[in-house]
């Protein structure tokens, strides 16, 4: 039987910590074809992962492990004509999710870091969104820490 050859103890190392990864899972159409059943099986995926150590004593809380999925443009585009953003065509922009602070100060400091970083590489922003929240199945702990 061959033996696994792990490096000796160094540094922030040591040999007694390695463990398996935690896991992944993947499901596409070959040929990018877009479908709600691909959504429905990545979330079934999703739930099957609950080894992966992700969940705690509250099942509520977890990692934030999700799906990525392809930009909704259709969507984006009817929410942001409301705010009177014209989006280029499809696959000409990108969407950032991007979870700021409360305070309206540190917000307002944080929006301008980040636009001008993407000013700085030459990018254009073309609008902000803020996303309706729906904290109701939060676990308690982490109602608390969001406040």
């Amino acid at each position: 039987m061959s033996q696994i050859c792990r490096p000796e103890a160094q540094g922030l190392y040591h040999p007694g910590n390695e463990h398996d990864a935690c896991g992944v899972g993947f499901v596409a159409h070959i040929k990018g074809k877009k479908s709600h059943t691909i959504v429905e099986q990545g979330l079934t995926v999703l739930r099957n992962l609950t080894h992966r150590g992700a969940v705690g004593w509250d099942p509520k809380l977890s990692d934030g492990a999700g799906l990525m999925i392809q930009i909704p443009d259709k969507f984006f585009r009817e929410v942001m004509a409301k705010q009177g953003v014209k989006l280029p065509p499809a696959g000409q922009y990108g969407v950032g999710m991007v979870f700021l602070p409360r305070d309206p100060a540190s917000r307002i400091a944080c929006e301008y870091e980040i636009e001008r970083a993407v000013k700085d590489e030459g990018q254009v922003l073309l609008g902000w969104r803020d996303v309706p929240v729906d904290n109701s199945d939060l676990a308690e702990p982490a109602k608390r820490s969001s406040r």
